[in-house]
């Protein structure tokens, strides 16, 4: 079995199985299949095949399986795998960032022999929920160490979700997910159609990841905030890096490497106009900016589930507690209002839907206001929340005046600012119920309770974004009502505003070996860098730049690769 699920909106309660299956296998074992598959029906729908076969066991034990594989072959006296093993002094790399690509970075480079460096502004999990735990009982921003910046990443105070568009069940999707295991994941992310940790099984998993990293070598230097690079001639040479806590920068110190895995997460606009300065190319990339949502659970789980909602029990029922995902693709043509004059295509779509969750501030300065949505493992929160976002593009910048490579980011902080004003400061959030956002009325004092903690003001956020912005909200949250219906209730509950949903760059690598076209030595991965979007994702694109690094620095022969299949190896045969 590769994964089961709960469907909803169903006329009756049943589990769906996604199964994996050799037919040539089946049918040698038990011939009379022959007689079975005679009498299957004709039908529409597709086949996920492999092209490679899948590698079983967690990355640990492919490497070192790996390693055992080389050592055993003549061809390791001309060089590979343990050419440094014998010499003298290993390749040096500094890891920056320690969110899911940097942490699978630095554990594929450790266990192919590399002298790595993990350095992370932030602070380890322990610290970072202290900090985080003044900012929601005493309102006191640490600049460094928050929802945004700390260890494991953005993702360790959210839902945890491990869903994936990058091929769910590929050799690399599965090396990933069985690693997680490895270090104190259940087992049943393993056939979870939707499978997800929460916060509260994050952090040890964290704590046991990063003991494992420091066992085979790892430098860990959390408190360390990377100030500039150090570059000759094109290339990076090293990274100059200081006390995150010292906003003078005096105190820095220049650590010379091999090479630079740039893990960095897309809320480090700090590391993008450094890397500005030193004239590496960036490609604007359309993102979504919208507001978060919130119900009660339970009219989530009555839309969805009908009478079945009894069942939900707070998380600890016969059936999961209901999420729901929804989208509206809006015709520019058909779609076009006087705000918006020339059409435009757009999608309005719900993103990191968090059942039985809280809304969380995400700001990284104290002049900003973002939030975002988290949940805890067994969801048993009142309430449901989901961000409904829009597109938008380099049009939409260059409507508000904002040009050149860094215009997403003034985007979004200028809706941030924005929405901090709307607020009245102290990081209170501007809120609005739906219905009201809907027919563009004041909601008054009286709003509907909340799960934001710092608490919410009632405001005009039909007022917050460009008109199309809002028009194209406004007509999407009207269809979703359609196909949810009771979404469209003086219970909801909007709150702003929801800009981080994705990096606004990316920044050009070479798509063999992951380095960037700008700067040799460098190279850019995960959320930050615009290739992933989720933990999944960009623990993969972590783990492949790390075997292409370890293969240029001949640590390993790139066979890697191949036993992991890359993330896309999967095809699909209509039948």
């Amino acid at each position: 079995m590769c994964r089961f699920f709960f469907p909803k909106l169903q006329k009756e309660p049943k589990f769906v199985y996604t199964v994996d299956m050799d037919v040539g296998k089946l049918v040698c074992l038990e011939p009379r299949m022959w007689d079975f598959i005679s009498r299957l029906e004709p039908t529409v729908g597709l086949i996920e095949h492999f092209l490679n076969e899948k590698a079983s066991g967690d990355l640990i034990s492919i490497i070192h399986d790996y390693r055992k594989s080389i050592d055993g072959q003549s061809s390791i006296q001309t060089g590979g795998w343990n050419k440094f093993a014998t010499a003298k002094k290993k390749p040096r790399v500094a890891v920056v960032g320690s969110g899911p690509s940097g942490l699978f970075a630095s554990l594929v480079l450790a266990e192919l022999g590399a002298e790595v460096t993990l350095i992370e502004r932030g602070q380890a999990v322990e610290q970072r929920g202290r900090d985080i735990g003044a900012l929601v009982v005493r309102r006191i921003l640490q600049l460094e160490s928050n929802f945004c910046f700390g260890e494991g990443g953005a993702g360790t105070w959210s839902d945890g979700k491990l869903v994936t568009r990058i091929g769910r069940n590929s050799g690399s999707v599965l090396a990933v997910m069985k690693t997680l295991v490895h270090f104190g994941a259940p087992e049943c992310i393993l056939v979870d159609g939707k499978p997800h940790l929460g916060t509260d099984r994050l952090i040890p998993l964290l704590r046991n990841f990063r003991q494992h990293l420091q066992q085979i070598g790892v430098n860990i230097k959390f408190g360390r905030r990377v100030d500039d690079l150090l570059v000759k001639n094109g290339s990076v040479l090293g990274v100059q890096v200081s006390d995150s806590r010292d906003r003078t920068k005096l105190n820095s110190e220049r650590l010379i490497y091999d090479g630079v895995v740039l893990a960095v997460g897309h809320s480090a606009r700090d590391v993008y106009h450094m890397l500005l300065s030193h004239g590496i190319d960036f490609v604007p990339k359309d993102f979504a900016v919208g507001l978060r949502v919130e119900h009660p659970q339970e009219l989530i789980n009555s839309i969805q589930y009908s009478k079945l909602a009894t069942e939900v029990c707070n998380g600890r029922g016969k059936v999961p507690v209901a999420d729901y995902k929804v989208v509206k693709y809006l015709d520019g043509d058909k779609f076009a209002t006087a705000s918006d004059s020339e059409a435009t295509k757009r999608s309005c779509y719900s993103f990191c839907m968090c059942p039985g969750g809280q809304v969380v501030l995400t700001s990284t300065d104290p002049t900003e206001l973002c939030i975002n949505g988290m949940s805890f493992s067994r969801r048993a929160s009142r309430w449901a929340n989901s961000a409904l976002v829009v597109t938008v593009s380099s049009k939409d910048f260059k409507a508000v005046n904002f040009h050149g490579p860094l215009a997403g980011v003034e985007f979004q902080r200028e809706f941030e600012r924005k929405a901090a004003t709307m607020g009245g400061g102290n990081f209170v959030v501007p809120a609005q119920r739906v219905t009201d956002f809907l027919e563009q009325r004041f909601s008054g004092t009286s709003l509907p309770p909340s799960s934001y903690r710092l608490g919410v003001k009632s405001a005009n956020l039909h007022e917050l974004f460009p008109a199309h912005i809002t028009e194209a909200l406004q007509h999407s949250i009207s269809m979703f009502d359609k196909e949810l219906p009771g979404f469209v209730s003086k219970d909801g509950l909007l709150h702003g505003v929801e800009t981080r949903t994705s990096s606004p760059i990316q920044i050009p690598r070479d798509i063999d070996t992951y380095e960037s076209l700008s700067l040799k030595g460098l190279y850019p991965v995960g959320e930050g860098a615009g290739y992933a979007g989720g933990i999944v994702s960009a623990a993969v694109d972590g783990m492949c730049a790390g075997f292409s690094l370890a293969k240029n620095l001949e640590l390993c022969e790139g066979d890697l690769l191949s036993v992991l299949g890359k993330t896309h190896t999967t095809g699909f045969v209509k039948y």
